[in-house]
């Protein structure tokens, strides 16, 4: 159990109690508290507000004091499951898989299991590298729950390390292609803008000078329709939400974004982000082969390009 202490500023102006700790608690927290999650502490008596148990539709005002229990979170275990994989290419010492658009790549809270991890382990009988711990055996790299595309998962530990090193170095190909909002300015170039957790809201990611990272985008317009494009991208950096941040940031969000598109936004039916990881490039970190991989467009993808190509 973890307790906070948190003195509330006295120029603050009367708030709902849940939404005021779905702020204040992911301002410097690694936990991400939604204020669902919120909701629960306050339900379960673990928020105390000036010496009383609070509940959520109570108003925290300036010079009060609230004191929040914090329970540990459950440790998970990933378990193996028998779920389909496409998978491109495998060896002893890695494979290449095609995820599918809504799939989850690791367990967290939340998503306990049907993950590609869960899947990996069962099609592996376990045998992936354990560098990246038990939640994520094999994951050298991510790509969000609703983007498709290819992913590499390391079966063995030193496959793992030059796989990383690769990534690190920035010689590991990794090309998007994505539906975006509107026309961009310039057929092609390069955004270079560091990326870091949103200082206003921890569940996202923002172009922030503040405990950032270099973040580099290469893009190229494929073509255009009215009102949408349909761009490729190749990445120098790999950080969290990437293409989505940079591409948000210029006014060009991806289709159907539920997180960085305008919230008045055509979604287009999409159920997520018009994002697909279709091509990556590496040197096999055991025989020292370069292997390239090219994915089609999923099913999803060339439904909206027909259905954009009907609107002109």
């Amino acid at each position: 159990m973890t307790r906070r202490t948190i003195s509330v500023p006295a120029d603050t102006k009367p708030e709902r109690i849940d939404k005021y700790l779905s702020v204040v608690l992911n301002n410097d927290a690694e936990q991400i508290f939604s204020r669902s999650a919120v909701s629960v502490l306050l339900e379960q008596g673990n928020v105390i507000l000036n010496s009383a148990p609070a509940g959520k539709s109570v108003k925290v005002k300036g010079g009060d004091v609230i004191i929040v229990e914090i329970p540990d979170p459950k440790p998970l275990e990933a378990i193996p499951q028998a779920i389909p994989l496409n998978i491109v290419y495998e060896d002893r010492h890695l494979l290449v898989v095609n995820k599918q658009q809504g799939m989850v790549v690791h367990p967290a809270a939340g998503n306990p299991d049907g993950t590609l991890v869960n899947a990996l382990l069962f099609h592996c009988q376990g045998e992936l590298s354990g560098i990246n711990g038990v939640l994520r055996p094999g994951i050298v790299h991510r790509i969000d729950k609703d983007t498709s595309g290819l992913l590499i998962v390391a079966k063995t530990n030193d496959a793992h390390l030059g796989l990383a090193e690769q990534i690190k170095e920035h010689s590991f190909l990794r090309e998007y292609e994505a539906v975006v909002i509107g026309c961009l300015k310039e057929s092609s170039g390069t955004i270079d803008a560091p990326i870091g957790r949103d200082p206003k809201d921890r569940k996202k990611m923002a172009i922030t000078p503040v405990n950032s990272k270099n973040a580099i985008t290469h893009y190229q317009v494929l073509e255009e329709f009215r009102g949408y494009s349909h761009v490729r991208f190749r990445l120098e950096t790999g950080r969290t939400h990437q293409i989505r941040v940079h591409m948000s940031s210029k006014g060009h969000a991806i289709a159907g974004d539920p997180v960085y598109a305008p919230k008045n936004a055509d979604s287009l039916g999409l159920s997520g982000q018009c994002l697909h990881a279709k091509k990556i490039g590496f040197v096999h970190p055991i025989s020292g082969k370069y292997m390239e991989f090219d994915s089609s467009l999923p099913p999803y993808f060339t439904a909206l390009l027909q259905k954009l190509k009907q609107m002109q």
